[in-house]
């Protein structure tokens, strides 16, 4: 198990996520950002338009994700 916050995943704040792999943790920070954007936090919509810019571009989007896969390998395991 493995602990992130969310600006570490491109957000806008320190929720924390724990996850196993790097795609919960990627199903967790994508779940947190739809909160947000129900709830019109405006610090987190800053942060989704700068992600919307960067999913248009496929190999910038993979560039992004691998980034934040080894961040995530990186990490140490929860004890």
């Amino acid at each position: 198990m493995k602990k992130m916050i969310c600006s570490q995943l491109g957000g806008a704040c320190d929720q924390e996520f724990i996850a196993e792999t790097f795609e919960d943790m990627a199903t967790l920070s994508q779940t947190h950002g739809k909160e947000m954007f129900a709830q019109q936090d405006e610090n987190h919509l800053k942060f989704q338009k700068k992600m919307m810019e960067v999913m248009k571009d496929p190999s910038e989007m993979k560039l992004w994700m691998e980034s934040k896969r080894k961040l995530f390998d990186s990490l140490p395991d929860l004890k």
